[in-house]
């Protein structure tokens, strides 16, 4: 198992890295301006990586709703699996970003935010929470 985190956005693409072993660690966000080579280095990142499964953050609202904006991640899932044919798991990312934002200094956020750094946090979070539910920890030694 070789999962890509993903905190999906129209702008930037926050990414982390996980596997069997349960720990979720953030990768570089993709943040170029144009959509096109976003996706360009989002493929060579999946190629890189072996990546076998995507978890993706799904936004749904505060009330349990879907807005427009969980249309948008689902569409982007879509594109995933069409052109990937690997499967893409939905975890719940209410407060992910608000949780990474929270660990950075009030008087750096607005320059923070632009370089990525905040998304791949949200999505360490949310690959992490996946890992949480799907490794099983190996059983402790017997000390006899």
């Amino acid at each position: 198992m070789r999962c890509l985190g993903i905190d999906y956005g129209a702008k930037r693409v926050g990414l982390s890295y996980g596997d069997e072993i349960g720990v979720a660690t953030p990768l570089p966000a993709l943040i170029d301006a144009e959509p096109a080579k976003r996706w360009a280095a989002l493929v060579a990142l999946v190629k890189a990586r072996k990546i076998t499964d995507f978890v993706l953050g799904f936004p749904f609202n505060m009330d349990d709703t879907v807005g427009f904006k969980a249309k948008e991640v689902e569409a982007f899932a879509e594109k995933l699996r069409t052109a990937f044919g690997l499967p893409v798991h939905f975890v719940d990312e209410r407060l992910t970003s608000y949780e990474a934002e929270s660990s950075i200094p009030k008087a750096k956020r607005r320059e923070v935010r632009a370089s990525g750094l905040v998304d791949s946090r949200a999505a360490t979070i949310i690959l992490q929470d996946f890992l949480n539910e799907k490794v099983v920890p190996p059983p402790p030694e017997d000390e006899s």
